[in-house]
Protein backbone atom coordinates (compact mmCIF):
# COMPACT_ATOMS: atom_id res chain seq x y z
CA UNK A 1 0.00 0.00 0.00
CA UNK A 2 0.91 3.51 -0.53
CA UNK A 3 2.10 5.42 2.46
CA UNK A 4 0.50 8.35 0.54
CA UNK A 5 -2.51 6.72 1.38
CA UNK A 6 -4.84 6.94 4.78
CA UNK A 7 -4.81 4.60 7.38
CA UNK A 8 -8.03 3.87 10.17
CA UNK A 9 -7.13 2.88 13.08
CA UNK A 10 -10.21 2.96 15.67
CA UNK A 11 -9.77 2.09 19.44
CA UNK A 12 -6.35 4.10 18.76
CA UNK A 13 -6.66 5.59 22.54
CA UNK A 14 -6.39 1.86 23.76
CA UNK A 15 -3.59 -0.40 24.21
CA UNK A 16 -3.70 -2.63 20.86
CA UNK A 17 -4.33 0.65 18.99
CA UNK A 18 -2.14 3.02 20.34
CA UNK A 19 0.54 0.77 19.64
CA UNK A 20 -0.61 -0.26 16.15
CA UNK A 21 -0.54 3.81 14.95
CA UNK A 22 2.55 4.30 16.76
CA UNK A 23 4.01 1.88 14.18
CA UNK A 24 2.51 3.18 11.31
CA UNK A 25 3.60 6.22 12.23
CA UNK A 26 7.16 5.85 12.59
CA UNK A 27 6.75 3.71 8.77
CA UNK A 28 5.55 7.30 7.50
CA UNK A 29 1.92 6.56 6.80
CA UNK A 30 -1.28 8.91 6.68
CA UNK A 31 -3.39 7.52 9.89
CA UNK A 32 -6.21 8.88 11.39
CA UNK A 33 -6.45 7.70 15.05
CA UNK A 34 -10.14 7.74 16.70
CA UNK A 35 -11.49 6.83 20.38
CA UNK A 36 -14.17 7.34 22.20
CA UNK A 37 -12.21 8.34 25.25
CA UNK A 38 -10.94 12.31 25.76
CA UNK A 39 -7.35 12.60 24.62
CA UNK A 40 -6.20 13.15 28.41
CA UNK A 41 -7.14 9.10 28.74
CA UNK A 42 -5.25 8.14 25.66
CA UNK A 43 -2.26 6.03 26.15
CA UNK A 44 -0.35 6.70 23.21
CA UNK A 45 -1.52 10.23 21.63
CA UNK A 46 1.40 11.41 18.53
CA UNK A 47 0.58 15.27 17.97
CA UNK A 48 0.97 14.76 14.11
CA UNK A 49 -1.55 12.27 13.71
CA UNK A 50 -4.70 13.24 12.89
CA UNK A 51 -6.48 12.58 16.10
CA UNK A 52 -10.51 12.17 16.83
CA UNK A 53 -12.87 11.79 19.62
CA UNK A 54 -15.86 10.01 18.65
CA UNK A 55 -18.31 7.04 19.45
CA UNK A 56 -18.25 4.65 16.73
CA UNK A 57 -21.24 2.91 17.83
CA UNK A 58 -23.07 5.44 15.92
CA UNK A 59 -23.21 5.36 12.08
CA UNK A 60 -22.60 8.59 11.32
CA UNK A 61 -19.31 8.99 12.84
CA UNK A 62 -18.38 5.93 11.10
CA UNK A 63 -19.25 7.65 7.79
CA UNK A 64 -17.71 10.57 8.73
CA UNK A 65 -14.03 8.75 10.01
CA UNK A 66 -13.71 6.05 7.18
CA UNK A 67 -14.26 9.04 4.11
CA UNK A 68 -10.89 8.84 2.26
CA UNK A 69 -9.14 5.65 3.77
CA UNK A 70 -7.67 3.23 2.08
CA UNK A 71 -7.26 0.95 5.33
CA UNK A 72 -9.63 0.18 8.43
CA UNK A 73 -7.77 -1.59 11.54
CA UNK A 74 -10.96 -2.16 14.15
CA UNK A 75 -9.34 -2.49 17.22
CA UNK A 76 -12.30 -0.40 19.38
CA UNK A 77 -14.38 -2.05 21.61
CA UNK A 78 -15.94 -1.91 25.09
CA UNK A 79 -13.71 -4.22 26.87
CA UNK A 80 -11.03 -5.83 29.60
CA UNK A 81 -9.63 -8.56 31.67
CA UNK A 82 -12.09 -11.65 32.79
CA UNK A 83 -12.99 -9.34 35.88
CA UNK A 84 -14.72 -6.97 33.43
CA UNK A 85 -15.58 -9.25 30.59
CA UNK A 86 -17.81 -11.66 33.03
CA UNK A 87 -19.62 -8.65 35.08
CA UNK A 88 -19.89 -6.52 31.69
CA UNK A 89 -21.60 -9.09 28.93
CA UNK A 90 -24.32 -6.62 28.35
CA UNK A 91 -21.85 -3.64 27.63
CA UNK A 92 -19.04 -5.95 25.47
CA UNK A 93 -22.17 -7.05 23.24
CA UNK A 94 -22.67 -3.67 22.70
CA UNK A 95 -19.54 -3.66 20.54
CA UNK A 96 -21.07 -5.04 17.82
CA UNK A 97 -22.93 -1.47 17.05
CA UNK A 98 -19.29 -0.70 16.22
CA UNK A 99 -18.32 -3.01 14.13
CA UNK A 100 -21.56 -3.02 12.10
CA UNK A 101 -21.54 0.47 11.08
CA UNK A 102 -18.03 0.37 10.78
CA UNK A 103 -18.42 -2.43 7.76
CA UNK A 104 -21.89 -0.67 6.79
CA UNK A 105 -19.17 2.60 6.67
CA UNK A 106 -16.62 1.03 5.09
CA UNK A 107 -18.62 -0.63 2.10
CA UNK A 108 -20.22 2.91 1.13
CA UNK A 109 -16.93 4.51 1.27
CA UNK A 110 -14.91 2.00 -0.71
CA UNK A 111 -12.07 1.09 1.88
CA UNK A 112 -9.77 -1.14 0.30
CA UNK A 113 -9.36 -3.68 3.27
CA UNK A 114 -10.78 -3.92 6.71
CA UNK A 115 -9.33 -5.72 9.99
CA UNK A 116 -11.17 -6.69 12.50
CA UNK A 117 -9.65 -7.75 15.77
CA UNK A 118 -11.26 -10.95 17.53
CA UNK A 119 -10.43 -12.68 20.33
CA UNK A 120 -9.30 -16.13 21.20
CA UNK A 121 -12.70 -16.08 23.64
CA UNK A 122 -14.66 -16.96 20.23
CA UNK A 123 -13.45 -20.61 20.99
CA UNK A 124 -15.59 -23.39 22.42
CA UNK A 125 -15.34 -23.76 26.37
CA UNK A 126 -15.89 -27.55 26.24
CA UNK A 127 -12.70 -27.45 24.71
CA UNK A 128 -11.43 -25.56 27.28
CA UNK A 129 -12.07 -27.18 30.51
CA UNK A 130 -8.48 -28.88 31.07
CA UNK A 131 -5.63 -26.29 32.52
CA UNK A 132 -3.52 -29.62 30.22
CA UNK A 133 -5.48 -28.03 27.16
CA UNK A 134 -5.17 -29.00 23.76
CA UNK A 135 -4.35 -26.37 21.61
CA UNK A 136 -6.84 -24.30 19.71
CA UNK A 137 -7.33 -24.63 16.11
CA UNK A 138 -9.06 -22.06 14.18
CA UNK A 139 -11.78 -24.91 13.58
CA UNK A 140 -12.38 -25.10 17.13
CA UNK A 141 -14.72 -22.33 16.93
CA UNK A 142 -17.41 -24.43 15.92
CA UNK A 143 -19.78 -25.65 16.76
CA UNK A 144 -19.80 -21.84 19.07
CA UNK A 145 -19.82 -22.35 22.56
CA UNK A 146 -18.15 -18.79 23.17
CA UNK A 147 -17.28 -16.88 26.35
CA UNK A 148 -20.80 -15.66 27.27
CA UNK A 149 -21.46 -11.94 26.15
CA UNK A 150 -18.00 -10.53 25.14
CA UNK A 151 -16.99 -13.88 23.22
CA UNK A 152 -20.55 -14.01 21.06
CA UNK A 153 -20.20 -10.86 20.24
CA UNK A 154 -16.34 -11.27 18.78
CA UNK A 155 -17.79 -14.54 16.57
CA UNK A 156 -21.00 -12.52 15.37
CA UNK A 157 -18.94 -9.68 14.44
CA UNK A 158 -16.47 -12.46 12.76
CA UNK A 159 -19.47 -13.53 10.25
CA UNK A 160 -20.65 -10.42 9.99
CA UNK A 161 -17.08 -9.24 8.22
CA UNK A 162 -17.12 -12.24 6.30
CA UNK A 163 -20.66 -12.00 5.24
CA UNK A 164 -19.56 -8.47 3.52
CA UNK A 165 -16.91 -9.76 1.68
CA UNK A 166 -18.86 -12.54 0.45
CA UNK A 167 -21.78 -10.24 -0.17
CA UNK A 168 -20.11 -6.92 -1.00
CA UNK A 169 -16.63 -7.51 -2.05
CA UNK A 170 -15.11 -5.67 1.04
CA UNK A 171 -11.94 -7.34 1.48
CA UNK A 172 -11.38 -8.26 5.24
CA UNK A 173 -9.30 -10.03 7.39
CA UNK A 174 -9.87 -11.13 11.35
CA UNK A 175 -7.37 -11.68 13.94
CA UNK A 176 -8.00 -13.71 16.92
CA UNK A 177 -5.96 -12.46 19.80
CA UNK A 178 -4.62 -14.75 22.58
CA UNK A 179 -4.10 -12.46 25.37
CA UNK A 180 -1.76 -9.60 24.32
CA UNK A 181 0.00 -7.44 26.99
CA UNK A 182 3.24 -4.84 27.59
CA UNK A 183 3.64 -1.84 28.17
CA UNK A 184 1.34 1.68 27.57
CA UNK A 185 -2.16 -0.46 28.59
CA UNK A 186 -4.60 -1.12 31.79
CA UNK A 187 -3.35 -2.16 35.08
CA UNK A 188 -5.51 -1.09 37.35
CA UNK A 189 -8.90 -0.13 37.56
CA UNK A 190 -10.45 -3.33 36.87
CA UNK A 191 -10.03 -3.77 32.83
CA UNK A 192 -7.11 -4.97 33.31
CA UNK A 193 -5.70 -8.23 32.24
CA UNK A 194 -3.60 -10.98 34.10
CA UNK A 195 -0.19 -9.96 33.23
CA UNK A 196 -0.36 -6.31 33.75
CA UNK A 197 -2.54 -7.31 37.33
CA UNK A 198 0.20 -9.65 38.75
CA UNK A 199 3.11 -7.00 37.89
CA UNK A 200 1.09 -4.43 39.58
CA UNK A 201 0.33 -6.16 42.85
CA UNK A 202 3.88 -7.64 43.23
CA UNK A 203 5.38 -3.88 42.69
CA UNK A 204 2.61 -2.37 45.30
CA UNK A 205 3.58 -5.22 47.42
CA UNK A 206 7.39 -4.79 47.58
CA UNK A 207 6.68 -0.85 47.62
CA UNK A 208 4.35 -1.39 50.46
CA UNK A 209 6.70 -4.13 52.55
CA UNK A 210 2.93 -6.48 52.51
CA UNK A 211 4.46 -9.79 51.60
CA UNK A 212 1.95 -11.46 49.89
CA UNK A 213 -0.69 -11.23 46.39
CA UNK A 214 -4.11 -12.60 45.90
CA UNK A 215 -4.71 -14.43 42.80
CA UNK A 216 -7.76 -15.27 41.17
CA UNK A 217 -8.85 -19.04 40.93
CA UNK A 218 -6.74 -21.89 42.20
CA UNK A 219 -3.82 -19.97 39.83
CA UNK A 220 -3.43 -23.82 38.19
CA UNK A 221 -5.39 -22.06 34.94
CA UNK A 222 -3.38 -22.19 32.35
CA UNK A 223 -2.56 -19.50 29.30
CA UNK A 224 -0.79 -17.88 26.20
CA UNK A 225 0.39 -14.41 26.27
CA UNK A 226 1.59 -12.80 23.58
CA UNK A 227 3.72 -9.61 23.96
CA UNK A 228 2.73 -5.99 22.13
CA UNK A 229 4.91 -5.90 19.38
CA UNK A 230 4.31 -9.63 17.96
CA UNK A 231 0.21 -8.49 17.95
CA UNK A 232 1.03 -5.35 15.94
CA UNK A 233 3.87 -7.44 13.55
CA UNK A 234 1.20 -10.66 13.45
CA UNK A 235 -1.79 -8.24 12.48
CA UNK A 236 -0.37 -6.39 9.40
CA UNK A 237 1.11 -9.40 8.14
CA UNK A 238 -2.48 -10.83 8.07
CA UNK A 239 -4.29 -7.54 6.75
CA UNK A 240 -1.65 -7.67 3.88
CA UNK A 241 -2.07 -11.25 3.01
CA UNK A 242 -4.03 -13.22 0.54
CA UNK A 243 -6.05 -15.35 3.61
CA UNK A 244 -9.48 -14.33 4.53
CA UNK A 245 -10.57 -16.37 7.15
CA UNK A 246 -10.40 -16.21 11.26
CA UNK A 247 -6.26 -16.55 12.02
CA UNK A 248 -4.95 -16.76 15.65
CA UNK A 249 -2.32 -14.59 16.53
CA UNK A 250 -1.20 -15.49 19.73
CA UNK A 251 1.65 -17.12 21.64
CA UNK A 252 1.51 -20.68 22.27
CA UNK A 253 3.79 -20.79 24.87
CA UNK A 254 1.58 -22.11 27.88
CA UNK A 255 1.84 -20.96 31.24
CA UNK A 256 -0.09 -21.67 34.27
CA UNK A 257 -1.11 -18.29 36.38
CA UNK A 258 0.89 -19.71 39.46
CA UNK A 259 3.83 -20.01 36.94
CA UNK A 260 3.40 -16.25 35.82
CA UNK A 261 3.42 -14.98 39.03
CA UNK A 262 6.65 -17.08 39.40
CA UNK A 263 8.35 -15.40 36.80
CA UNK A 264 7.48 -11.55 38.13
CA UNK A 265 8.56 -12.34 41.55
CA UNK A 266 11.83 -13.15 40.24
CA UNK A 267 12.01 -10.19 38.20
CA UNK A 268 11.01 -8.21 41.05
CA UNK A 269 13.37 -10.29 42.99
CA UNK A 270 10.40 -10.87 46.12
CA UNK A 271 8.83 -14.35 47.19
CA UNK A 272 5.27 -13.60 48.31
CA UNK A 273 2.73 -15.40 50.21
CA UNK A 274 -0.48 -16.36 48.05
CA UNK A 275 -3.67 -16.27 48.52
CA UNK A 276 -6.05 -17.92 46.41
CA UNK A 277 -9.65 -16.10 45.73
CA UNK A 278 -11.56 -19.10 44.08
CA UNK A 279 -14.77 -16.93 43.72
CA UNK A 280 -13.00 -14.10 41.61
CA UNK A 281 -13.38 -14.43 38.03
CA UNK A 282 -11.01 -17.04 36.53
CA UNK A 283 -12.62 -18.00 33.06
CA UNK A 284 -11.76 -21.15 31.63
CA UNK A 285 -9.37 -23.38 32.95
CA UNK A 286 -7.46 -23.82 30.11
CA UNK A 287 -6.47 -21.92 26.69
CA UNK A 288 -3.67 -21.70 24.34
CA UNK A 289 -2.96 -21.21 20.79
CA UNK A 290 -2.54 -23.59 17.91
CA UNK A 291 -0.11 -21.52 15.06
CA UNK A 292 0.20 -24.24 12.84
CA UNK A 293 -2.01 -22.34 10.49
CA UNK A 294 -0.52 -19.24 11.34
CA UNK A 295 3.12 -20.50 10.55
CA UNK A 296 1.20 -21.85 7.34
CA UNK A 297 -0.32 -18.88 6.10
CA UNK A 298 2.34 -16.00 7.18
CA UNK A 299 5.33 -17.93 7.55
CA UNK A 300 5.70 -16.59 11.28
CA UNK A 301 4.16 -16.98 14.48
CA UNK A 302 5.05 -14.71 17.64
CA UNK A 303 8.72 -15.17 19.03
CA UNK A 304 9.29 -13.01 22.08
CA UNK A 305 9.84 -14.82 25.62
CA UNK A 306 7.45 -15.01 27.82
CA UNK A 307 9.88 -13.97 30.62
CA UNK A 308 11.40 -11.08 28.01
CA UNK A 309 8.37 -9.39 27.60
CA UNK A 310 7.19 -9.55 31.24
CA UNK A 311 10.46 -7.62 32.16
CA UNK A 312 9.90 -5.04 29.92
CA UNK A 313 5.96 -4.73 31.53
CA UNK A 314 6.90 -4.92 34.60
CA UNK A 315 9.40 -1.91 34.21
CA UNK A 316 7.06 0.11 32.25
CA UNK A 317 4.05 -0.11 35.22
CA UNK A 318 6.32 0.01 38.03
CA UNK A 319 7.83 3.34 36.43
CA UNK A 320 3.90 4.38 36.52
CA UNK A 321 3.18 3.55 39.75
CA UNK A 322 6.42 5.70 41.17
CA UNK A 323 6.18 8.19 39.09
CA UNK A 324 2.48 8.61 39.76
CA UNK A 325 3.49 8.01 43.75
CA UNK A 326 6.20 10.98 43.22
CA UNK A 327 3.88 13.52 41.47
CA UNK A 328 0.75 13.09 44.38
CA UNK A 329 3.05 13.56 47.28
CA UNK A 330 4.11 16.78 45.91
CA UNK A 331 0.88 18.36 46.25
CA UNK A 332 -0.69 19.66 49.05
CA UNK A 333 -4.50 18.66 49.24
CA UNK A 334 -7.29 22.10 50.15
CA UNK A 335 -10.49 20.51 49.68
CA UNK A 336 -11.22 19.96 45.91
CA UNK A 337 -7.69 22.54 44.90
CA UNK A 338 -4.26 21.43 43.92
CA UNK A 339 -1.34 23.48 43.00
CA UNK A 340 -1.12 24.07 38.99
CA UNK A 341 0.15 21.75 37.05
CA UNK A 342 1.68 21.02 34.03
CA UNK A 343 -0.12 18.92 32.11
CA UNK A 344 2.07 18.31 29.10
CA UNK A 345 4.41 16.68 32.41
CA UNK A 346 2.03 13.87 33.23
CA UNK A 347 0.38 13.70 30.12
CA UNK A 348 1.93 9.77 29.89
CA UNK A 349 0.61 8.81 33.16
CA UNK A 350 -2.35 6.05 33.57
CA UNK A 351 -5.92 6.83 32.94
CA UNK A 352 -6.72 7.08 36.60
CA UNK A 353 -4.33 9.81 37.19
CA UNK A 354 -5.93 11.63 34.12
CA UNK A 355 -9.28 10.90 35.87
CA UNK A 356 -7.86 12.45 39.07
CA UNK A 357 -6.31 15.76 37.08
CA UNK A 358 -9.31 16.21 35.23
CA UNK A 359 -11.31 16.25 38.83
CA UNK A 360 -8.87 18.86 40.22
CA UNK A 361 -9.22 20.84 36.93
CA UNK A 362 -5.77 20.36 36.54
Amino acid sequence: MSKDNRILVTGAGGFIGGHLVKAFREDGFHIRAVDIKPFSEWYQLFVDVENLTLDLRNLDACREVTEKVAMVYNLAADMGGMGFIELNKGACMLSVLINTHLLIAAKEAGVGRFFFSSSACVYNGDKQTDSNVTALKEEDAYPALSEDGYGWEKLFSERMSRHFREDYGLVTRTARYHNVYGPHGTYKGGREKAPAAICRKVIEAKLSGRREIEIWGDGKQTRSFMYITDCVKGSRMLMESDFADPLNIGSSELVSINQLVDIVEEIAGIKLERRYNVSAPKGVNGRNSDNTLTRKVLGWEPSTSLRDGMELTYRWIYDQITANASLFSKWSWDGRTAPHADRSQVFSLDKSTHAQLEEYQL
